[in-house]
């Protein structure tokens, strides 16, 4: 499961990458610009799978399997009661969750800093899940 979500973290930043040359956001879209964060947010990754870019649409979605693939990891972990282990996977899986908050905030406010950040967090994610492979190996 830690390689896998290695390797999706890394596809994701890839598809990302992509997403920020060639994917231009509008400016007014259902989330656009919130005054309440969360609501917005949700409307705003809704819009970009079901309106977005193709490449922004997958890149969207696969954040979402993401994100539940890293709470799968993290359970595991602490079911596996190795402390650095489980502590590792928590903080990969927050900083994989911090970067999916921050996508959502760049189709929200198009802020070129939070895509950075995003790029940012799931490089660190890359880091702790890296980690954990080479604690886990037999």
């Amino acid at each position: 499961m830690v390689f896998g979500a290695i390797v999706l973290i890394l596809v994701q930043a890839g598809i990302g990458m992509a997403v920020n040359l060639y994917v231009t956001v509008p400016a007014s879209h259902p989330g656009a610009h919130p005054s309440d964060y969360l609501s917005g947010s949700f409307h705003s990754v809704v819009w970009a799978i079901s309106h977005g870019a193709p490449a922004l649409a997958v890149h969207a979605a696969l954040g979402l399997a993401l994100a539940v693939m890293v709470i799968g990891v993290s359970v595991r972990a602490v079911r596996l009661r190795r402390g650095t282990v489980t502590a590792l996977s928590v903080v990969g899986g927050l900083l994989v969750i911090g970067a999916g908050f921050n996508g959502a905030s760049f189709l929200d406010f198009n802020d070129n800093i939070s895509s950075l950040i995003m790029a940012l967090l799931a490089f660190a994610a890359v880091a702790c899940y890296a980690i954990v492979l080479f604690i886990l190996e037999p």
